[in-house]
């Protein structure tokens, strides 16, 4: 961390060994992210806390580059149950923000789309032809209603591929439109 780290706490006093406990895990952060700038983590006592004890709230704010991280509210009866439960949800907000700084962050890619090349309607099977000239199997059993009965040469359709015993097969199809006659 580049600046130190500032701890408050509001309408009651840390512990020495709360402190340490936040301290030892502010800087458990920096195996996450090296760039942390600054960390600030504030300690709620709820109102009556002498006369009920908990719940506590943790909040922690975090400056990143280009960023800042909040965990806000983590709430328990037990302060250390608190503190972890809010340094364990910055974690992951963290490691969300690594990723996507990296640019690791999933991708949906697009569901292939294909067109109904061969048809043996006796046998219950047939072919797609992707767009990059690829022919794909698929079995009857693998067409979505409305169905292997409504499909036709040149019908167009998504599926989802795998690998089969004898090459690539559609695993899941779905009409997309019928050719137009």
């Amino acid at each position: 961390m580049q600046l130190p780290l500032q701890i408050t706490a509001h309408d009651f006093p840390l512990s020495e060994a709360i402190e340490a406990e936040i301290r030892e895990k502010a800087a458990g952060l920096d195996t996450y992210y090296e760039g942390i700038m600054r960390c600030r983590v504030v300690v709620e006592a709820p109102v009556g806390h002498h006369r009920h004890g908990g719940p506590y709230n943790v909040r922690i704010d975090l400056t990143v580059p280009g960023a800042e991280l909040v965990v806000n509210r983590q709430t328990d009866e037990d302060l250390p149950v608190a503190i972890r439960d809010a340094f364990d949800a910055m974690r992951r907000r963290l490691e969300d923000y690594a990723r996507h700084q990296r640019g690791a962050v999933k991708s949906h890619e697009a569901i292939p789309q294909a067109r109904v090349s061969k048809l043996f309607r006796e046998e219950g099977y047939g072919f797609l032809e992707t767009a990059d000239g690829r022919e794909i199997y698929f079995h009857c059993n693998s067409v979505l209603p409305p169905g292997f009965d409504h499909l036709e040469v040149g019908t167009e359709v998504r599926f989802a591929e795998e690998q089969g015993r004898e090459g690539p097969q559609a695993s899941t199809v779905t009409i997309v439109s019928k050719p137009h006659a």
